[in-house]
């Protein structure tokens, strides 16, 4: 399994990236000094790394996504699953449901996903 694991400012920088992306990178220093409070610096520093983690591309000052975002949230979501429920989802849906009712369309639409995914 490839490691698409993000720290949490990777993560909040590629959400950046992945609402915003193909873009400029002057655009994106912008873009990360507004939502992030980040210097140029170290936006660039930041693209350089992710780069070379192969997230994303840098091709004649435009920044492209590698790694779309459902990937890595899937992988991190199973990683989470695995390290908190010792990889049980009827556990992780009574932790995250806790309490609160879901509409008949959601639960209709876990259903679906669940029967499309029994082996």
């Amino acid at each position: 399994m490839e490691n698409l694991k993000l720290c949490d400012s990777d993560y909040r920088f590629m959400m950046v990236v992945w609402e915003s992306a193909p873009i400029n990178s002057g655009e994106l220093v912008q873009l990360c000094s507004q939502k992030l409070g980040w210097k140029k610096s170290t936006t660039y520093t930041q693209i350089k790394k992710m780069c070379e983690k192969g997230y994303i591309e840098n091709v004649q000052a435009t920044v492209h996504v590698r790694i779309p975002k459902e990937k890595v949230q899937a992988k991190e979501s199973v990683y989470f699953v695995e390290r908190t429920f010792d990889g049980s989802l009827p556990q992780f849906l009574t932790a995250f449901l806790g309490g609160k009712t879901i509409s008949e369309q959601e639960a209709e639409r876990i259903k679906k996903m669940i029967d499309e995914h029994i082996e």
